[in-house]
């Protein structure tokens, strides 16, 4: 990773952090309306305990729910990838299904499984994130150039050879985009769970409680912090990209 690739990022962060600083300033909104970045450090301080307990309470249920949905989406993604048939009988379902919006599906969820906080909070960040993975793994395999499959099946590879040797390849550039809108998604659906169904648990409690003590500081600082454990997120997973699919990383014309 080169050093402008880390400074650009941090440089832009800083300047929003000021900008934001001096919107707040020039209006003369105060804290109990527009919390400033001055005013969150304080909140820092005095919840870091929480924000500890709190933050890995939301990151460790993220991931996880991100994860059954890379799994699901993939095995999905490839089922309507090479049938044709299940594509079109599929693709409407989906689509309704993501039409919903999940903070209607949540209060079902809570109900249904009365009690399992954990497990409902992971079904909703599942729920969120599998689509566009799905739909990206069912894109490049279906966009699979049949020349190379007609190659390969005269030479006498198995299908099992293609996709792994062809089809697997082709599609990881679509899969990690599809990777990263999916890590902001999971964050969303586990912080609607935590939020509008609260049980107590994670950063979606801790903003709630801030809003019903009117501690706006405390409920910027809990914005501030989802977003910074999205961008850490993030930058695995383009890590993770430069691994597995730095080969189609295009280098910039200028």
């Amino acid at each position: 990773m080169s050093l402008r690739s880390i400074l650009v990022p941090v440089a832009a962060i800083l300047i929003f952090g000021l900008l934001w600083e001096l919107l707040v300033w020039a209006n003369g909104w105060p804290n109990y309306v527009m919390a400033s970045p001055s005013d969150l450090p304080p909140a820092y301080a005095r919840y870091w305990e929480l924000f500890i307990v709190m933050g890995w309470q939301t990151l460790w249920r993220t991931v996880v729910g991100l994860v059954l949905a890379i799994i699901f989406g993939v095995l999905l993604g490839m089922i309507m990838g090479f049938s044709r048939l299940m594509r079109d009988a599929l693709y409407p379902l989906l689509v309704g299904f993501n039409a919903i919006p999940k903070a209607t599906v949540v209060p079902i969820v809570a109900l249904l499984f009365v009690g399992d906080h954990n497990f409902n909070t992971v079904l909703i960040a599942f729920m969120i994130s599998f689509f566009p993975i799905a739909v990206s793994v069912s894109i490049g395999l279906s966009t699979l150039e049949p020349e190379y499959r007609d190659i390969l099946r005269s030479l006498g590879a198995s299908r099992t050879t293609i996709f792994w040797k062809i089809a697997l390849p082709k599609t990881l550039p679509e899969f990690f985009g599809a990777l990263k809108v999916a890590v902001t998604l999971a964050f969303i659906g586990t912080n609607l769970m935590e939020i509008v169904s609260p049980h107590g648990r994670g950063l979606g409690a801790l903003f709630d409680s801030g809003k019903t003590n009117s501690d706006y500081p405390l409920m910027f600082a809990v914005l501030i912090a989802l977003a910074l454990m999205g961008i850490v997120l993030y930058y695995v997973v383009v890590a993770l990209e430069k691994v597995f699919a730095g080969w189609a990383e295009r280098s910039p014309s200028y």
